[in-house]
């Protein structure tokens, strides 16, 4: 799958661009129809810890699925909303097995 990781007001480490697209290669196996998919990780300017945004467009045939998800750091937020776009994957696959 294609994955586009966009770094918002930072410069990413290739550690980090690597681990997106580990975790998003996964989502494959869920649903075999995605077409590519954008990560765009922002730092937030809030004072609280917690301020690292991971946000996933997944792109399949028809739709789009959009996740935003933020954590303490990077990975964190990317783990998080690639869990939430697995399991959104597969209530879309479910649908469509319902509806031939």
């Amino acid at each position: 799958m294609k994955v586009s990781v966009h770094a918002v007001n930072f410069n990413i480490d290739r550690k980090l661009v690597d681990f997106v697209q580990e975790k998003l290669d996964k989502l494959e196996k869920y649903y075999d129809k995605v077409v590519s998919s954008d990560v765009y990780l922002k730092l937030e300017n809030t004072s609280d810890k917690e301020n690292k945004t991971a946000e996933i467009k997944i792109h399949v045939p028809g739709d789009e699925i959009v996740v935003k998800k933020t954590g303490k750091s990077f990975e964190e937020a990317v783990d998080s909303a690639s869990s939430s776009a697995e399991r959104m994957l597969l209530k879309r696959k479910e649908k469509i097995r319902m509806h031939p």
